[in-house]
């Protein structure tokens, strides 16, 4: 038994394998602008979610506010990130991306989109419906992802 038949004992484990090849597509293209996957991911969460105070960002990367401190630092160093106090609150600040960032990660839904769609290459549009109308049954009676 190769590999390849190791990863294939079940429908999990090869949801799995996609997953896998899903991250390193991601993995690869934030590691070519220089930056960690966690990094990129808090980038990206900051141009959806402008304004927002680090404990949001440490509950959505699942994270410590102590590891979120040193993350956003080093974004910061790099003027990817900047951080602001509001006028009556100096105490609590609040994480920007900058142009710098925005533009540095832009491009990054499209990158994935492409690598889905190279993920996908081997089905023809209806082995694509099936599969997203199977995997659309399981999803259903799953609890809904917490980003606690």
């Amino acid at each position: 038994m190769d590999a390849r038949d190791e990863l294939r004992t079940g429908p999990l484990t090869q949801l799995r394998w996609i997953g896998w090849a899903q991250r390193k597509a991601a993995e690869d293209w934030i590691r070519e602008r220089e930056i960690s996957f966690e990094q990129g991911f808090t980038l990206g969460y900051l141009v959806e979610n402008p304004g927002s105070i680090q404990r949001d960002i440490a509950q959505i990367t699942r994270t410590s506010a102590a590891s979120v401190s040193s993350l956003l630092q080093g974004l910061e160093k790099r003027g990817l990130i900047e951080r602001r106090t509001e006028a009556g609150n100096e105490r609590s600040k609040r994480v920007y991306a900058t142009e710098v960032g925005k533009e540095l990660i832009h491009g990054f839904d499209a990158a994935m989109a492409s690598a889905d769609d190279t993920i996908l290459a081997p089905l023809s549009s209806t082995e694509r419906a099936t599969l997203q109308k199977l995997l659309t049954k399981i999803t259903d009676s799953l609890p809904t992802p917490s980003r606690d």
